[in-house]
């Protein structure tokens, strides 16, 4: 095609699948303990090894993509002649946006030839990657720049997050959480639930005790949200921060409950710029559904 597709690191899938799915990504950064590494899907740090340093309490900082990096990636690909679809993080979680525009804006004139469409997918960690994938699904079929773009603009808000976490320190060091609230959460196991909103913010809606309960408030928003219900017959995919035998039991709920999936759920690791936020033993699950509206959500 004449166009490639282009994403963050933030979609949370292994460097083999965007490899074969012939999507191109830049790296978010961040740090952990004195030292700043490129996010590039666990090559660098195994994330086994990052969340387990954040457990022995090695404080993390993110940051995000400048518009000199962006300039530079983009230039590659329009120098090979290819006009760019690029995706980025929700702008409800990460400003990205802003300097992916302020690099599109100069190359336009430096590649006046050339188009690049930059655009907000309102979504996180590997339910952006969700939609990257039916955006490659798109321009395998033959699907013009247009065509996707279009596609990508319209329907970013059928893509379904819901997460749940089972540590509040991390939500109490990003400040989300008061210290009295993390005291008297983690006493009784609290499990915060959280959605991804139709402004893409990561919002708080309801609380489960445990983290049996709180896969199971995950299990009943898909069976409510899911496109046809319990006829879903599209792609789940689910990630999770070192929390892989909570997530595989998920996994194995929803296909036992779901018979028509498109293929088995596809587990991924939260990656280290969503997981810096969320820290271990969060859990989150993506599929096709009801728009992100607020009458869909009461």
């Amino acid at each position: 095609m004449s166009y490639i597709l282009s994403c963050c690191s933030t979609v949370d899938l292994s460097n083999e699948h965007l490899k074969a799915r012939d999507l191109h990504y830049i790296c978010f950064h961040y740090s952990l303990g004195d030292k700043t590494y490129l996010d590039d899907l666990g090559q660098t740090i195994p994330f086994d090894e990052f969340y387990q340093r954040m457990a022995n309490g090695e404080r993390t900082k993110t940051s995000q993509i400048s518009a000199e990096e962006y300039k530079t990636y983009f230039r590659s690909f329009l120098e090979e002649g290819k006009d760019i679809i690029h995706l980025t993080l929700s702008s409800g979680l990460s400003g990205t946006i802003n300097s992916a525009m302020i690099a599109k804006n100069e190359l336009e004139e430096e590649f006046p030839d050339r188009k690049i469409a930059i655009i907000d997918s309102l979504a996180a960690s590997s339910g952006y990657g969700l939609l990257m994938d039916r955006l490659a699904d798109l321009r395998d079929e033959g699907k013009s720049f247009e065509e996707v773009v279009d596609y990508a603009t319209n329907n970013r808000l059928r893509l379904n997050h819901w997460f749940f976490s089972t540590d509040l320190k991390y939500y109490f060091l990003g400040g989300r959480i008061s210290k009295s609230a993390y005291w008297a959460g983690s006493l009784i196991k609290v499990c915060p639930v959280l959605n991804v909103d139709s402004e893409g913010h990561l919002i708080p809606l309801e609380k489960a005790l445990g983290k049996k309960k709180a896969a199971q408030k995950l299990l009943a928003h898909m069976k409510e949200c899911a496109d046809n219900g319990l006829e879903y017959a599209d792609k789940v995919y689910i990630s999770h921060s070192a929390f892989e035998q909570d997530a595989e039991e998920l996994a194995r709920n929803i296909e036992a409950t779901f018979p028509k999936l498109k293929g088995k759920v596809e587990i991924y690791s939260i990656g280290t710029t969503i997981g810096a936020h969320t820290g271990p033993g969060t859990i989150a699950l993506f599929f096709w559904g009801k728009p992100r509206v607020k009458e869909n959500y009461k």
